[in-house]
C-alpha cells in the first residue's frame, strides 16, 4: 500500500477525535416527547376538516332546499266547471239545535239495547 497523504492523515485524525467524543449514553434512544398530547398541527387539521365538512353540508342543504328558478312549478289541475262541490247548509247562529239530521250527514242509529243470550 501507498503512504497516505498529509490531508488524508489529518482527516482520519479529526474523524477519530470526533468518534471518541461519543459514548454509549449518546447512542441510547431519546425519550418520547412529554408535551401536550394534541399538537398545533393536529388541532389545525381537525378544525379545518370540520370547517370543510360544515361548508359542504351547508352547500348541499342550500342546493336541495332552494328551488331552482329554471323549473316552473306545475299549475294545479283545472276543475270541470259543470261539477261543483255539494252545497252545505250553514249552521244556525240563533235558536236551539234541532234534532233533525242535516241533509249531508248520514242518519245516526241508536246503539242496540238487546242483551245477548247464552246457550
Amino acid at each position: 500500500m501507498s503512504t497516505p497523504s498529509p490531508t488524508e492523515e489529518r482527516l482520519r485524525a479529526a474523524l477519530d477525535a470526533r468518534a471518541r467524543l461519543i459514548d454509549a449514553h449518546d447512542l441510547s434512544p431519546y425519550r418520547p416527547p412529554t408535551g401536550p398530547a394534541w399538537g398545533r398541527r393536529r388541532v389545525r387539521r381537525v378544525v379545518s376538516a370540520v370547517a370543510v365538512t360544515v361548508a359542504a353540508a351547508a352547500a348541499v342543504a342550500f342546493l336541495l332546499l332552494s328551488g331552482s328558478p329554471e323549473r316552473p312549478r306545475p299549475a294545479p289541475p283545472a276543475r270541470d266547471p259543470s261539477t261543483s262541490p255539494p252545497a252545505t247548509s250553514a249552521p244556525s247562529t240563533h235558536g236551539s239545535p234541532t234534532s233533525e239530521p242535516s241533509p249531508t250527514s248520514p242518519p245516526v242509529t241508536p246503539p242496540s239495547t238487546a242483551v245477548p243470550t247464552s246457550r
